[in-house]
């Protein structure tokens, strides 16, 4: 019995161990994810930007599919 017992809190032990491994990778992995999403929200807005800038000095521009 007192075998079990002690398989049992060893299996525990591990479980918990585990755990706060993926919550530390999941913290990790929400942190990149907001990084990039604020990072994606530069860059769209800067496109934006320069698109609108050279768009202003091409007065007679031809369609895309030209």
């Amino acid at each position: 019995m007192e075998e079990r017992l002690t398989n049992i809190e060893m299996k525990l032990a591990y479980l918990e161990d585990f755990l706060n491994q993926l919550q530390e990778v999941a913290v990790e992995n929400s942190k990149t994810i907001e990084r990039l999403e604020n990072e994606n929200k530069y860059l769209s807005e800067r496109m934006k930007d320069v698109s609108e800038f050279l768009e202003g000095d091409i007065p007679n521009r031809k369609p895309p599919h030209y």
